[in-house]
């Protein structure tokens, strides 16, 4: 049985060195899996390099100080080990993937420059590419290692019809990927607290089974990648342009006010946190600028639009619809609807009856 190494960093080093054939530096794969830039103009359409009926592949880049880059790709027909000399500063060619891709920065620090723009992504970073997404790649005289998986996209589908976050927030995130070409169709991710770890033991996990191709391997591999997603939906935060980012707002306060309308009588800040992976003072700002109210003042306003109803619609007791909508403390429950009614209750019972 192979032991490999336990850092992704050291297990892809070992990938793009270990057995298996070397390819010269012009072969024709290994320009397919680390191709210079030869025109300012031409955009190519990279598809799976060598796979038929596979889903999802790995694309190990290790990067050192002297200008070289070994690269390999699992699964292949064949163990291969390809490394390349470059210029520092050079780019690879103006590409597409026909594809998801995923890349995940293991060692060291990643320049992109996608749809013009020059993004660096740092240890741990993750960035998550549209298949129609026009992007180059810096290969800079410093040490990095970089792991790209290709995903292919009824996979992708498959992944977010999981339910691994929020209906809505996957709803948006296709959008966002797969969909809407008049905004970005890229996401960047960085790790919260604790996350790295737990995302690079997926990520080592996922990898060791793309290159050992053992069998069940294709259902072990979409297991990680659910794994790997549910991190990314729960522990990463990722940032967004501005249009991104008011579409994102609404859909996640879309998503909250149907939970606080589901769990009104019992809610707690701490519960939104808990189910959606925000902190505390992200739904603060986020309630008061939808509604202009403070998240107390929110909540309240919807337990009394239910106090209404029942007041109206059933028969129950004062003190027994107080609880039903979260107030314990009946005289507190007279105080903020006489507040908003000018009226008790009862009274507001009896009015709204006569005027029906």
């Amino acid at each position: 049985m192979t032991v490999y190494p336990a850092v992704l960093s050291s297990l892809c080093q070992y990938i793009t060195r270990q057995g298996g054939k070397e390819l010269p530096p012009e072969h024709k794969l290994g320009n397919r899996l680390v191709c210079p830039e030869y025109s300012r103009s031409v955009q190519e359409v990279k598809n799976h390099p060598l796979l038929g009926d596979e889903r999802i592949f790995a694309l190990c880049w290790d990067i050192t100080a002297d200008s070289v880059i070994h690269a390999s790709l699992c699964p292949a027909p064949e163990s291969f080990c390809y490394q390349r000399p470059f210029k520092s500063g050079e780019m690879t060619q103006l590409h597409t993937h026909a594809y998801i891709e995923l890349a995940y920065v293991a060692e060291g620090e990643f320049r992109q420059r996608i749809l013009g723009n020059e993004i660096v992504f740092s240890k741990g970073d993750l960035c998550l590419i549209d298949k129609n997404c026009l992007h180059q790649d810096y290969l800079l005289a410093r040490p990095a290692t970089i792991l790209f998986l290709g995903i292919a996209n009824d996979m992708f589908t498959e992944v977010m019809d999981e339910n691994i976050t929020t209906r809505k927030i996957i709803s948006f995130l296709q959008s966002a990927l797969m969909k809407a070409k008049d905004v970005q169709q890229f996401l960047h991710f960085r790790p919260g607290p604790g996350a790295g770890e737990e995302m690079e033991s997926c990520l080592s996990l996922l990898l060791q089974e793309l290159y050992e191709g053992n069998t069940g391997s294709r259902y072990i591999c979409k297991g990680l990648l659910l794994r790997i997603f549910r991190i990314m939906s729960c522990k990463y935060e990722f940032f967004l342009s501005r249009e991104q980012r008011k579409t994102m707002n609404w859909i996640v306060f879309e998503e909250v006010t149907d939970y606080i309308q589901r769990n009104y009588a019992h809610i707690t800040i701490q519960d939104l946190v808990r189910e959606f992976h925000f902190q505390e003072d992200y739904f603060n700002r986020l309630i008061k600028n939808q509604t202009g109210m403070t998240y107390s003042a929110y909540v309240q306003q919807i337990r009394l639009e239910h106090a209404e109803q029942m007041l109206l619609g059933t028969r129950k007791t004062i003190s027994d619809i107080s609880q039903a909508v979260g107030y314990q403390n009946k005289g507190y429950f007279y105080k903020i609807f006489q507040q908003k009614h000018h009226m008790s209750p009862a009274q507001y019972r009896k009015t709204q009856m006569i005027l029906e």
